[in-house]
């Protein structure tokens, strides 16, 4: 468990992966050279990860499937091999009535349904049922928002890559390898996060913040879906939710410091009007979670 400081400092990485180490020092109180040493170590420990997550519709990922499998033999087989997958997001080792949960993002539906058969086809795997995701409603690690109308140029595209690998990297280095000056850079890395091309956020270990245990649910909704789906999302401890059809209408992750908690925000869950949880289950182990995706060389056509 971190400490009170360190604690806010990950909680302000995870707001703005690029905040200025004067900010932090002033958001808790300490001096610009304390602070700094407290990032690095954070970053060092890997209890937090900045990196910089590109828009689904820019990197052509909008494609995105819950799948959930049964498996024959060893689970954690399987789930390392089904991590493997570059398409794969998000895997985890879970108690309920499926062995492992995986996130796959892919361009388009066609994509989709190859990535799954590739799923299907790992040595191990019984059965594998998708939720094909339509609209992500809250995503604690992305940009949710519809991206409207940009242009990339070949330099933008240079930073995302490198934005994509360090979400922290020093505006010196990003300066040198763009061959733009320090304002130029800032100025474009600014516009890119800005207009929700890139969010560069920190990925923390969990455990590290007291939320130890977490858990995902599939709901059935009765009524008006999306304004049920927003009111969960707004619930307290539900990271991750999408709406989609498939065996469920909304799908979801949540997270707690604790088992007891963990059932309050299913509890409160179940407390949404119009809302029933047809399934839950429980992580045992996350093994995957990287939201890098391998950019080409040049931005698409278009963009």
């Amino acid at each position: 468990m971190l400490d009170a400081v360190d604690a806010v400092l990950v909680r302000e990485l995870q707001r703005d992966g690029r905040a200025t180490f004067q900010a932090l020092a002033d958001r808790v109180g300490l001096s610009r050279t304390a602070v700094r040493a407290r990032v690095q170590n954070l970053l060092e420990t890997e209890v937090v990860r900045v990196v910089g997550i590109v828009h689904a519709a820019v990197v052509g990922a909008e494609a995105i499937g819950h799948v959930s499998v049964t498996v024959e033999g060893a689970a954690r087989e399987v789930a390392a091999a089904v991590a493997e997958r570059p398409a794969v997001s998000f895997a985890a080792l879970i108690a309920g009535p499926y062995d492992l949960v995986a996130q796959v993002r892919t361009r388009d539906d066609n994509a989709l349904a190859t990535e799954i058969d590739q799923i299907r086809a790992v040595p191990g795997v019984r059965s594998a049922e998708v939720f094909r995701s339509v609209a992500t409603v809250r995503d604690a690690h992305a940009v949710v928002r519809d991206l409207g109308e940009v242009t990339l140029d070949d330099i933008d595209w240079r930073l995302l890559q490198e934005l994509q690998r360090d979400g922290r990297a020093p505006y010196t280095r990003l300066a040198g390898i763009i061959g733009l000056s320090q304002a130029a850079t800032r100025a474009r890395v600014v516009r890119l996060m800005r207009s929700g091309v890139i969010q560069v956020t920190g990925l923390a270990d969990p455990l590290a913040l007291g939320a130890a245990e977490q858990g995902g649910f599939g709901l059935s909704i009765t009524g008006s879906l999306r304004r049920a789906a927003e009111a969960v999302a707004e619930l307290e401890g539900v990271r991750y939710l999408a709406t989609g059809f498939g065996r469920y209408d909304v799908v979801g992750l949540a997270e707690a410091a604790s088992r007891a908690e963990l059932v309050a925000v299913l509890d409160a869950v179940r407390s949404v009007p119009g809302v029933t949880v047809r399934e839950s289950w429980h992580h045992l182990d996350v093994v995957k979670e990287s939201y890098a995706v391998e950019l080409p060389e040049k931005p698409p056509n278009g963009m």
